[in-house]
C-alpha cells in the first residue's frame, strides 16, 4: 500500500500545522460561535473496531440548527474531513421535528443534537481533522465556521466516559433504522402523485391488521420535490394518508424517500417507488425541460453529425489531429494509401465511440447515474492523458530519438491512425459543443438502438474532415510540399501539447487535491530522467531506466486512485466560488430559493470541460456578469460535475441532458427552467433581464 500509517501520520500533521496557521479559524477539539458550541463526543481510547462517534451541538435555548432536508428555509451543517488515519462513514442524521417560523416551516432540532458518524482507524492512533459549517437560527440566521481536530490512542478495547455513552447512545437511538417486517409496525400501501394536483400522497398499513397505533410523523428526505409542510393526514380504514405540497413545479422523480417516527424510534423508508401517474408527470417535465425526446431520430443523428464535426474546432481536439496533419504534410502521396489511412483513423473513431456508448447504455440500464466524459472523472484516465501528452510534447520538440519512432507509429502505421482515431475520442470527451447537447441528451431516453445511432452520429462526424482530406486530394495539394519547414512545424506542435499537459494537471488537481499536481509533476520528471538515463551507454542503464519508469508508473497511479477513493480534494475552488456568490449544488436549496420567487442560474460544470471553462472566464465570471445578478438578486448555483456526483447526474437528466456545460435559467415567479446555448455570449445574460 503506498501510503503506509507512517506516512498518513506525516500529512495529518502537515495538515494540522496548515490549519494552525491560517488565521481564519484555530484547529482545536471544539468549536464555538454565536449562540451554539459544538465539541467531540468520542472515546478516550479507540478500538480497533467501527466506532460511533458524533459532533455535539450545544445551542442557545430558543435557537436550533437543522437536519439533512432543512425545510423551507435554513441549511444542514456541513462536514469536510480533511484527513484522518482511518475510515470516516457518512453522517447519521437523529430524526428531526417540525420548527414553524412566521409562514415558513424548518426541519431541525429545538435544542442540543449530535450528529453522528461511524469511524474505523487503522492505525495506532485515531486522528482526524474536519472543517464545520452551520446555520443557527431563531428568526435571524447566523452562520458558523470551524476546524475540529481530534486525536485519541487505539487500544484493544473503546473505553468511554459513562455520560459521554450515554449521550452518544441517546442521539444514536434517534437515527433512523432502515424499515423492516421485523421492526416496522407500518408497511407502504402506496405513493402516488398525480401530474395535476401538485401533492403527494403517502399510505402506511399497519402490518398486524386491527392493531391499534397512533399516527406516527413524516419528514420527505427530498425537500427539493416536498414542502416541509406538516401533510395533511386521513384515516382509511386501518391505513393512514399522509398528502404532501409537492414544491411548484418541481419534476416528478420515479422514486423518493421518507422518515417516519413515533417521537422515540425513527425508520427511513429509500426509494419508494411513485407508482399512480409518476411517468405521465416525469414525461411532462422531460417535454417542458427540452425537446431531447420529441424530435426524430433522422434530425438527432445529423445533430450528432454536426456536433462531432465541430468538436474538431475545440481546443482539445486539436493536438490529437496536429499528429495526422503533420503525417499527411510528409506524405508521398499515393490516393489509395491515403484512403486506408483515413478510414483506418475513421475507424478508431467509431469503435470507440461505439464501446463508449454501449457502456453508457449498460450501465444506465443497471440504475447508475453516469454521463457523457465519465472517463475523465477517473484520476487514472487524466493521469494517463498527462503521460502520454508529455512524451508525445517531449517528440515533437526533438529532444529524444524514442520520441522519432512514436512520430513514426502515430502518424504513418497502420495501427497508427487507427490509435490516434481512438484517441481523438477520449480527448473530445471534455468538450460539448453546440447541437451535442440534445442529441446527447437524447441517447438517454431512447431505446439503445436510436441511443447508439447517436452515439455513432457523433464519431462519424469527428471523423468527416479527416477522411476528406485523405479522400480528396485537391484538399491535400493545399497543403506545402515537403521541405525543412515540417521541422520547424513539429516543434511547434509540442506547444498545444504541453498546454494540454498544465491543463490536465490542473484537471488532476481538481480531482484529487494540492496532491494532485506533485504526483502528476513527479511522475513527468522521472520519465524525463528515464530517457536520459536510457541514452548513456553504461551497462545496466537501460534497465535501470524501464525500472524507474516502472516504479513511478506504480506508485504515481496508486497514489493518485487512493486519494480519489478517500476524497481528499481542495475545497479551494469551491470555497472562491461560494466567495464570489456561487453556491455548490443543493436540491433543497434550489427548492427554497424557488419557493421564495427568488430567480435561479444553474452552471452545470467540470474542471475537465474546456468549453465550460472558457465560458466561464469570459461570461459568467466577468465583473461585468456578476454586477447584473447581484443588482437582481439571482441565486447563484455552481454543479460542479468534475467527480462523479448522482446528484448531479440526476438533474442533468431531468432537463434532458447527459454533459457538460448546461446553464438552466429559472426566472423569478417560474418553475421551469429555460436552457441556454452550450457557447454563451454576455449579450445571452444581458437579454434575461431585458423585459
Amino acid at each position: 500500500m503506498l501510503l503506509s500509517s507512517f506516512n498518513r501520520t506525516v500529512f495529518l500533521a502537515f495538515l494540522l500545522l496548515m490549519a494552525c496557521w491560517s488565521g481564519l479559524s484555530t484547529a482545536q477539539e471544539t468549536a464555538s460561535g454565536d449562540h451554539v458550541k459544538v465539541r467531540w463526543l468520542v472515546p478516550d481510547t479507540f478500538g480497533p473496531g467501527a466506532e460511533t462517534i458524533g459532533f455535539y451541538f450545544e445551542v442557545d435555548p430558543g435557537w436550533h440548527v437543522y437536519w439533512r432536508n432543512a425545510g423551507d428555509s435554513g441549511a444542514a451543517p456541513r462536514f469536510d474531513f480533511a484527513g484522518a488515519t482511518g475510515e470516516v462513514g457518512p453522517i447519521q442524521w437523529p430524526f428531526p421535528v417540525r420548527l414553524p417560523i412566521e409562514h415558513l416551516t424548518n426541519l431541525g432540532y429545538e435544542g442540543d443534537v449530535a450528529y453522528l458518524f461511524e469511524v474505523t482507524p487503522d492505525a495506532a492512533a485515531m486522528d482526524i481533522v474536519v472543517n464545520l459549517e452551520w446555520l443557527v437560527c431563531k428568526v435571524d440566521c447566523i452562520p458558523g465556521y470551524g476546524i475540529m481536530t481530534l486525536s485519541r490512542p487505539v487500544g484493544t478495547a473503546a473505553d468511554w466516559q459513562p455520560q459521554e455513552k450515554q449521550l452518544r447512545d441517546r442521539f444514536l437511538a434517534m437515527v433512523p433504522a432502515e424499515a423492516t417486517a421485523e421492526n416496522f409496525p407500518w408497511q407502504v400501501a402506496a405513493v402516488t402523485a398525480s401530474p395535476q394536483a401538485d401533492t403527494l400522497q403517502l399510505e402506511l398499513a399497519p402490518r398486524d391488521a386491527g392493531a391499534e397505533l397512533s399516527s406516527p410523523d413524516v419528514f420527505p428526505l427530498d425537500g427539493g420535490l416536498l414542502t416541509a409542510k406538516a401533510p395533511e393526514v386521513a384515516q382509511a380504514g386501518d391505513n393512514i394518508r399522509y398528502t404532501f405540497e409537492r414544491v411548484p413545479g418541481a419534476p416528478m422523480p420515479p422514486t423518493t424517500g421518507f422518515v417516519v417516527s413515533d417521537g422515540e424510534r425513527a425508520w427511513q423508508l429509500d426509494d419508494e417507488e411513485i407508482r399512480a401517474g409518476a411517468a405521465n408527470a416525469a414525461g411532462a417535465v422531460a417535454s417542458a425541460t427540452g425537446p431531447a425526446n420529441t424530435q426524430p431520430l433522422w434530425l438527432l443523428v445529423l445533430a450528432a453529425i454536426a456536433g462531432g464535426a465541430i468538436l474538431n474546432l475545440m481546443p482539445c481536439v486539436f493536438p490529437v489531429l496536429s499528429i495526422k496533419l503533420f503525417s499527411l504534410a510528409g506524405h508521398d502521396g499515393q490516393a489509395a494509401h491515403r484512403v486506408k489511412e483515413g478510414l483506418r483513423y475513421a475507424a478508431g473513431v467509431l469503435v470507440t465511440f461505439a464501446a463508449l456508448g454501449a457502456l453508457l447504455l449498460v450501465l444506465r440500464a443497471g440504475g447508475s447515474a453516469i454521463g457523457w466524459g465519465f472517463q475523465l472523472q477517473s484520476a487514472s484516465v487524466v493521469l494517463g492523458l498527462i503521460l502520454l501528452f508529455w512524451v508525445m510534447a517531449l517528440s515533437f520538440s526533438g529532444l529524444y530519438e524514442f520520441g522519432h519512432h512514436l512520430m513514426n507509429v502515430a502518424g504513418r502505421s497502420r495501427g497508427g491512425s487507427f490509435a490516434t482515431g481512438v484517441l481523438a475520442v477520449f480527448v473530445a470527451a471534455p468538450c460539448t459543443g453546440p447541437f451535442m447537447g440534445a442529441a446527447l441528451g437524447a441517447a438517454t431516453l431512447l431505446p439503445a438502438y436510436s441511443a447508439m445511432a447517436i452515439f455513432l452520429g457523433l464519431g462519424i462526424g469527428l471523423a468527416l474532415p479527416f477522411v476528406l482530406l485523405c479522400v480528396f486530394p485537391a484538399l491535400l495539394n493545399r497543403l506545402p510540399a515537403p521541405g525543412p519547414w515540417m521541422e520547424t512545424l513539429r516543434q511547434a506542435l509540442a506547444f498545444p501539447l504541453y498546454a494540454t499537459v498544465i491543463w490536465l494537471l490542473w484537471v488532476l488537481g481538481r480531482l484529487v487535491g494540492e496532491s494532485g499536481w506533485l504526483i502528476g509533476a513527479m511522475l513527468m520528471l522521472v520519465i524525463v530522467f528515464a530517457f536520459w538515463l536510457g541514452r548513456h551507454a553504461f551497462r545496466g542503464s537501460r534497465w535501470l531506466a524501464w525500472g524507474l519508469v516502472l516504479a513511478a508508473l506504480v506508485a504515481s497511479f496508486s497514489a493518485a486512485n487512493r486519494l480519489q477513493e478517500q476524497g481528499v480534494a481542495s475545497g479551494s475552488v469551491q470555497q472562491q466560488d461560494v466567495t464570489a456568490g456561487w453556491q455548490p449544488y443543493d436540491r433543497n436549496a434550489i427548492g427554497q430559493a424557488l419557493a421564495r420567487g427568488q430567480a435561479v442560474f444553474i452552471d452545470y460544470t467540470a474542471a475537465w470541460c474546456i468549453t465550460c471553462q472558457v465560458n466561464k472566464k469570459l461570461v459568467l465570471d466577468t465583473a461585468e456578469v456578476a454586477d447584473l445578478f447581484r443588482k437582481n438578486d439571482v441565486y447563484l448555483v455552481r454543479a460542479d460535475w468534475t467527480n462523479q456526483d448522482p446528484e448531479i447526474t440526476r438533474a442533468l437528466g431531468e432537463l434532458g441532458r447527459n454533459s457538460v456545460p448546461v446553464y438552466a435559467w429559472y426566472p423569478a415567479g417560474e418553475r421551469t427552467p429555460v436552457l441556454l446555448p452550450q457557447i454563451l455570449q454576455v449579450s445571452m445574460i444581458k437579454d434575461l433581464f431585458s423585459e
